[in-house]
């Protein structure tokens, strides 16, 4: 391999992004009978972002897909940007009142805001014969 080529390749890697950069990051904390998540998603849109909950299951994920006829055009000497995108979250949550959800993407920030569902305790106390 001729040295040039091999100063490239090392210049290129130090330039690749790992795949951690491709986990969304994410807080979660609990306040006033609510669940509040933020994620990070930069380089999604709105239009890019699906939430949904199944039995106490939030699940997000962010998925895009780039204009492939735009890059067949252009001679790459080296590629890093993808065609396709996706990440994902799940959390388990418990009971939550679903129908109350509601969701704002903002500047590359998802904040989701989970009510917990309120429910009577069903807590019996059993006697011993």
């Amino acid at each position: 391999m001729l040295p040039s080529r091999i100063f490239l390749d090392d210049f290129l890697d130090d330039l690749t992004p790992s795949k951690e950069n491709n986990k969304m990051i994410c807080d979660v904390y609990e306040e006033d009978g609510k669940y509040f998540i933020e994620v990070d998603v930069p380089g999604f849109k709105k239009e890019d972002i699906k939430i949904e909950c199944d039995k106490g299951n939030l699940k997000i994920v962010a998925e895009k897909h780039s204009n492939k006829e735009e890059h067949n055009k252009k001679k790459y000497i080296h590629r890093e940007r993808k065609f396709y995108e996706k990440c994902e979250r799940s959390f388990y949550l418990g009971d939550v009142d679903e129908s109350k959800i509601s969701a704002e993407f903002k500047d590359g920030t998802l904040k989701i805001v989970v009510p917990k569902e309120e429910k009577e305790s069903t807590k019996k106390l059993i006697n011993i014969d």
